[in-house]
């Protein structure tokens, strides 16, 4: 039997996304946020409170990275959750973790994560639904520890965590279980 819990935003896995931009005076800025993801082939939606630095910086620098935290940095990671960068200047530094330019858009990458997007912003919407940005992948970095030997990123060597909804906890994925396209092709001939 099920039991009716209500209106929840209860959806497992939920990313953990790390979102990097610069400030107007070229500070690192890194939040952690889970709601947003793909929306296309080469697009990402983030939905998120307007009232964040980071979305003062989307709007001025009109560019952006989201980074794949791994359990490596799970303590900095979920750190850039808790701390806003509006209240503390030195967040990024307290860290200790290290940014260069993005060759492809106007926004840092943090070296320590292993999987990076770099996106520009090609639509801000604001509706009752909140404060959304659609950005444009124009690159994609993997640290070639996470790649096998095609050049492809192994989510088994990722060692990347998501967050749950449920109650608030991280948890480590890797293991794969099953083919897209194949686990269920037999299904097809019943």
């Amino acid at each position: 039997m099920k039991k009716s819990l209500g209106v929840k935003p209860y959806l497992f896995p939920m990313p953990v996304l790390l979102i990097s931009t610069y400030d107007e005076n070229g500070t690192v800025d890194v939040m952690n946020m889970a709601w947003g993801g793909i929306c296309a082939e080469n697009m990402v939606a983030l939905n998120l409170d307007e009232s964040h630095k980071t979305s003062d910086n989307l709007k001025v620098k009109k560019a952006f990275t989201i980074s794949v935290a791994d359990v490596a940095h799970i303590r900095e990671a979920d750190f850039f959750g808790i701390a806003s960068g509006a209240k503390m200047a030195d967040k990024f530094e307290k860290t200790g973790l290290h940014a260069v330019k993005s060759e492809f858009v106007d926004a840092p990458v943090i070296e320590e994560f292993p999987l990076t997007l770099e996106c520009t912003v090609e639509e801000i919407q604001h509706g009752p639904e909140g404060f959304r940005v659609i950005g444009k992948i124009q690159n994609t970095l993997a640290d070639e520890s996470v790649l096998d030997e095609n050049g492809k990123v192994d989510p088994t060597k990722l060692n990347a965590f998501v967050f749950d909804q449920f109650q608030n906890g991280y948890y480590a994925i890797g293991e794969k279980v099953g083919q897209a396209w194949h686990s269920g092709a037999d299904l097809m001939h019943k």
